[in-house]
Parts: structure tokens; C-alpha cells; sequence
């Protein structure tokens, strides 16, 4: 296959002065040491270590060790010239039970790490939930109870009290759709759960948790503090656009994937066919008044993770439909859908099996500029698993990923479009820095720009890596 990749220095000069260049990761996926520093378990704990849940059995207890490497995978992130670090604070390592005493030794590992971030004059952009609920809040009933949200809440706080000095720009969740529905729906994530309306319970608890957690945060550090959050918007489409049922297809899943999310947390009500639909499945009862308007918070940016488009269509009678590039299984994430299958269409896939296509990035942030022209957007996650090879050139260890040189190629100039057509698009984070944790696929699925060799814990740059610091270098080189 052929691949078209830009010249760094072209691709730089499209971005605007301002732009902020980083990468991500999530804290249960590479920071290991899930048993140190009175850390408490998490569901990811409990599911990686439950037989036949993790492909190979592998679980995030050493992961990239990044507990104890912070500082030379900072000094990796300045090799690279990123000024940006999109990071996840571990719930359990701050709160080990979730509630109660807060844990002095998790605390103190986050100040060392995002003071040194901030000594390498790398901003860090920091989640409070990247989906490492403390295991005993599940015990408790997990995010279909009210409780968790009141919990995170508290949490929220003691992060704000703790750590407020050293973080600009909070973001609540990351993905909330993958917590609930896969978590709860389809049991691909953790906790496992098979149980459609425990998952749409999840959904609303997540939404009121998002708006609890912002005015904590503020109610701390002040009303001007900047908060955001991250939704995998589902870039869908429907497969026919002159056949209503593929229309219709679409609507459905634009609603439990994207409005569920965006009608609370953007414009301040539930959509009204989105509860139609579910209304077999649940009375939405758990909505008590004044919620609503809770998870309501003005916001400082939306943060938009894209890796490939959504295509929908009508199942025929008897056909049986995917789980649309969320996690094969007995159970599908899509709660009260019935009938709805996903095409793929010829073309580059992913190690993941996600197809590749650039400019559906396009049209995604487009369309979210247009509905919410006040709230300024970043794509916190964009990126690619490939098959990596490490080879030995002269004594040096490379590794010449092409594909996912050109898919980061592809996709940047993608939000330069979307900058050119007038949108208001602030940074651009590659996922991942490091080859890490792959959720449910463990260790066999690699997105990072940073090889990881797990068993001696050796980091080598990727071709891609490598190319990526050329743009940010460029990008810096012309706009001092």
C-alpha cells in the first residue's frame, strides 16, 4: 500500500499561533505499581485479573511502570518538543475506597509528576476519571448508583484542594459512553456487566457526576476555572442517505452515542426521542429534578476523541449487525437498538479493525463548531494500532511505521481543514505517547509513538514519533 505523508514544515504552517501540540495516556494504562504507594484496587484491577476477560490474561499491574519512570518519560516528552501532556489522575491511588481518607502518598506522586511537567515547560492537561473506579464504589453499585456521582464529587474537590496550584484546565470524565455502555452494556470493560438499564442509569450518573465535579472544582479554586471534558463523539453517517431506514438507523445511534451526552451536558435537557426510544428498557425515574440543570456547567473547551467513521444501515431480516468498532460479544453496547448494522467499506483498517478515513475528522469538528460555536474544541485522542517491528540499524533500535506516520499525517491535515473552513481548534494530542495497556486487547494492540518493550520496560522512539516532533518543532520554529 501506498501512503501519502506531508511534509512536516507544509503541515505545520496551516496551525494558528497558539496551538498546543501533546500527546496522552490514561493512568491505569501505564502508570503499573497497581499494589504501591496505597493505591486501592480499581474494576480494571479486578476485571484484568477475572480469567478470560483480557486477551492473553494481561493485566495494567506493571503496565509501562510509569510510576516509577515519570521522569525520564518527561525528559522523553521534551526530546520530542511537546508542549502539552494529557494525562489521567487514578481515582484509587488519591481515594483508595473511593470516599473517606484521602491518600498522602498518591497525592504526593502527582505533585512530583506535574511539578516536573511543569519544570519542563510541558502544560498538563488532566482527567479525573479515565475509568479506573475504585473497586469498593462498584461494590457499592458502581455508576448505575447515585451515590458514585456524590462520591466523584468529593473527589473532585479533594484533587481541586490538593493539586489546584499545578493544573489549568480540568477535564471530568474521559468517554463516559465506553464507562456505561461497555462497561454496563456490553461487558467488554469493566465492571463486565451485561445489564442494559443499569447502563442507561450509568449514563445519567455520569452526566450529573460531570456537572458535581465541575462546581466542585470551582466552588475551590474560583468560577473562572477552566473545565472541559472528553466525548468520543461518534462520527456516524448513515450508509444509504436516501433510504430512511438507514436514516433512521443513524438517528438511533447518534442518540444513545452522542445526544445522551451533549443534550445534558451542551444544551441543558435530555433529547425527548432519545427517551422515547429506551422507554422499554427504563422510566428514566432516576432523573430527579434539578439534575438537569446540575450537569449544565459552562464549558472552557470540549475535548473530541476520533479514530474512524460510524456507518449505519438497516439490518435485513435474519442479518446480524456488529458492535461498530466497540468490542465483539454476546451482548452489544448499542442498549435498545435493534436491527442496526455497520458497514466496512473497502479501504486502510487499523490493527483494531477501524477504518481509516481522514476526512470524517473534517466534518465531525465542523459540524460540532456549528452547534456550539461558544465552547473552543481540542482533539485530545487521535491515533493508530499497527503491527510494530523493531529492527537493529547500526546499533539502533527503529521502528519504521509507516502507516501510522501516514495516518497521523492524514488526520492532522484534517483539523487544518477544519481550521480553515473557521473552526475554533486549540491543540491536537496523539494517542498514545507510549505503547501501553490496550484495555480489553492488553498488550497486543500498540498505539503509542513510543515503542514500550514490556518486559525491560525500554522505550524507543517510532518513526511516526519522530515525524510528529517534526511538525511540533516546525510549528515552533515559525511561530516563536
Amino acid at each position: 500500500m501506498t501512503y501519502e505523508i506531508t511534509d512536516p514544515a507544509a503541515l505545520a504552517a496551516r496551525f494558528p499561533d497558539g496551538f498546543r501540540w501533546g500527546s496522552a495516556t490514561a493512568a491505569y494504562q501505564v502508570e503499573g505499581a497497581a499494589d504501591e504507594g496505597g493505591r486501592g484496587p480499581s474494576i480494571w484491577d479486578t476485571f484484568s485479573r477475572t480469567p478470560g476477560r483480557v486477551l492473553n490474561g494481561d493485566t495494567g499491574d506493571v503496565a509501562c511502570d510509569h510510576y516509577h519512570r515519570w521522569e525520564s518519560d518527561i525528559a522523553l516528552m521534551r526530546e520530542l518538543g511537546l508542549d502539552s501532556y494529557r494525562l489521567s489522575l487514578a481515582w484509587p491511588r488519591i481515594q483508595p475506597d473511593g470516599s473517606g481518607a484521602v491518600n498522602r502518598e498518591g497525592v504526593d506522586f502527582y505533585r512530583r509528576l506535574l511539578t516536573g511537567l511543569r519544570e519542563a515547560g510541558i502544560e498538563p492537561l488532566v482527567t479525573l476519571y479515565h475509568w479506573d473506579l475504585p473497586q469498593p464504589l462498584e461494590d457499592a453499585g458502581g455508576w448505575p448508583s447515585r451515590e458514585t456521582a456524590l462520591r466523584y464529587a468529593d473527589y473532585a474537590a479533594i484533587c481541586a484542594r490538593e493539586l489546584g496550584d499545578l493544573i489549568g484546565t480540568w477535564t471530568t470524565f474521559n468517554e463516559p459512553w465506553c464507562t456505561a455502555y461497555l462497561g454496563y452494556a456490553s461487558g467488554h470493560h469493566a465492571p463486565g456487566r451485561t445489564e442494559p438499564a443499569a447502563a442507561l442509569a450509568a449514563v445519567h450518573h455520569l452526566n450529573l457526576a460531570h456537572g458535581l465535579g465541575a462546581r466542585a472544582i470551582r466552588a475551590e479554586l474560583g468560577e473562572d476555572t477552566p473545565i472541559s471534558v472528553t466525548l468520543n463523539v461518534h462520527a456516524v453517517r448513515p450508509s444509504d442517505p436516501g433510504d430512511p431506514a438507514d436514516v433512521e438507523a443513524t438517528r438511533r445511534i447518534d442518540g444513545l452515542g452522542n445526544r445522551l451526552f451533549t443534550g445534558p451536558m451542551l444544551e441543558g435537557a435530555y433529547p425527548q426521542d432519545v427517551l422515547e426510544d429506551t422507554a422499554p428498557i427504563t422510566d428514566w425515574s432516576f432523573v430527579l429534578d434539578g439534575d438537569v440543570e446540575t450537569a449544565h456547567v459552562r464549558l472552557d473547551a470540549l475535548g473530541i476523541n476520533y479514530y474512524t467513521p460510524m456507518i449505519a444501515r438497516a439490518l435485513a431480516p435474519g442479518e446480524v449487525g456488529g458492535s461498530g468498532g466497540h468490542g465483539e460479544g454476546a451482548a452489544s453496547p448499542w442498549v435498545g437498538v435493534e436491527g442496526v448494522g455497520f458497514d466496512e467499506p473497502e479501504g486502510e483498517y487499523t490493527r483494531m479493525g477501524w477504518y481509516v478515513e481522514p476526512a470524517t475528522l473534517t466534518a465531525l469538528i465542523a459540524d460540532l463548531s456549528s452547534r456550539y460555536p461558544e465552547v473552543p474544541l481540542v482533539v485530545t485522542e487521535n491515533g493508530a494500532a499497527y503491527e510494530d517491528v523493531v529492527v537493529d540499524e547500526g546499533g539502533e533500535r527503529r521502528v519504521h511505521d509507516v502507516g501510522r506516520t501516514a495516518y497521523y499525517s492524514g488526520h492532522i491535515g484534517a483539523v487544518a481543514d477544519a481550521i480553515d473552513a473557521g473552526a475554533d481548534v486549540r491543540g491536537y494530542f496523539a494517542w498514545s505517547l507510549l505503547d501501553n495497556f490496550e484495555w480489553a486487547f492488553g498488550y497486543d494492540r500498540r498505539f503509542g509513538i513510543v515503542h514500550v518493550d514490556f518486559p525491560t520496560q525500554e522505550r524507543t522512539v517510532k518513526d511516526s514519533g519522530r515525524w510528529y516532533s517534526e511538525v511540533v518543532g516546525a510549528h515552533r520554529a515559525s511561530r516563536p
